[in-house]
């Protein structure tokens, strides 16, 4: 089974003095991107995985970008499929897909400046990704009993309380969080800016009354003792008194989750995202609101927080299937009540 070398440097591939060769023409294509005002982790993805291309199209003996037809990006999408992994495992279908993304949008920008004829990826169809279900998240009490463990009687425990208020009330990406300044936080009308979100976009998401209150007091007691510059603007310390890194943001979450006793789930500043969005839907947050805070382009993204509860789905089935040790009325009771305290929200009923 073929293999590649993931972060060799790109040698061979291209002869960097040939201006029509793959290493000069990538470059202008991350510098169109840089200049296009797209994400750096966009640059550096189109950067290193375009790599990978030119070094597999190398090793063929195309050294060109016009020497690629398109029966080359279909060979290399076979080769996608069918590679392993030193372990024996594929190559996921969403890496698969970023790979074939970037050289699709390389050989678009190539045909548009005519450095190329045609486009030989323009009609390549991408792999479709499986459907997946969201990550399992946390209940109302099991995040409670996260922040309680903290101890607000310390820096670090004050800075990490108002850290993990921000990421349950806001949904925020982990590198947005590390990308907030003081300016970012508007205490006084209750939103946060993120000015580079995914893919470049800002957007305004609000931050609840108890989050604020949790960062006003970090602001106040903890962040002056924990930040070495003064003149940082970093709202958020690390136990370096800088910026945090987002390594180190993860890090950080997983230790306070692993420490409050709470069954770890995979994953740790996105569960609070999860657990967010997946909490608001059920208490009946319009799916377009969802999809603003969260900052999703696509509808069809935030729609994977729609699938029923598993909770909700087993008193269903404990109420209704006709296979059980016995007939518990306690369970249609509480079926019927709850039925009845959505119809009352939605102005049908009044609660008695």
């Amino acid at each position: 089974m073929p293999r590649w070398p993931e972060r060799e440097p790109l040698d061979d591939a291209s002869d960097p003095s040939d201006p029509r060769g793959f290493e000069v023409l990538m470059a202008r294509y991350v510098e169109h991107l840089a200049v296009h005002h797209y994400a750096e982790t966009t640059q550096e993805a189109a950067r290193r995985l375009l790599r990978l291309f030119a070094r597999w199209c190398a090793e063929r003996g195309l050294r060109r970008p016009v020497d690629v037809s398109r029966s080359v990006v279909e060979r290399y999408q076979r080769h996608l499929y069918h590679y392993r992994r030193d372990d024996g495992r594929p190559l996921g279908f969403k890496t698969q897909q970023s790979r074939l993304v970037h050289v699709k949008g390389f050989f678009k920008w190539l045909a548009r400046e005519r450095y190329v004829l045609y486009n030989p990826a323009a009609e390549i169809e991408l792999p479709k990704r499986p459907p997946r279900l969201p990550t399992e998240s946390f209940t109302v009490a099991e995040v409670e009993r996260i922040l309680s463990s903290l101890d607000v009687e310390t820096a670090s425990g004050l800075r990490d309380r108002a850290l993990l208020e921000t990421l349950y009330s806001t949904g925020m990406r982990r590198i947005e969080l590390v990308g907030l300044d003081l300016y970012d936080l508007d205490t006084e009308r209750g939103w946060v800016t993120i000015r580079r979100g995914k893919g470049g976009k800002g957007r305004v998401v609000p931050i609840g009354a108890r989050a604020l209150a949790w960062v006003r007091r970090y602001l106040e007691e903890a962040r002056p003792v924990l930040l070495l510059d003064p003149n940082d603007w970093a709202l958020f310390a690390s136990p370096q008194g800088t910026r945090f890194s987002p390594a180190a943001l993860t890090n950080l979450v997983k230790r306070r989750i692993r420490d409050s006793g709470v069954r770890p789930r995979r994953g740790s500043c996105h569960l609070f995202r999860h657990t967010m969005a997946t909490l608001m839907l059920e208490r009946g947050a319009d799916l377009r609101v969802i999809q603003e805070i969260l900052g999703h382009a696509s509808l069809e993204t935030t729609e994977i927080y729609t699938k029923v509860s598993i909770h909700r789905l087993k008193r269903i089935h404990a109420a209704t299937h006709p296979a059980r040790l016995e007939r518990t009325e306690t369970v249609a009771e509480e079926l019927a009540q709850e039925a009845a305290d959505e119809a009352a929200e939605e102005g049908e009923l009044e609660p008695e």
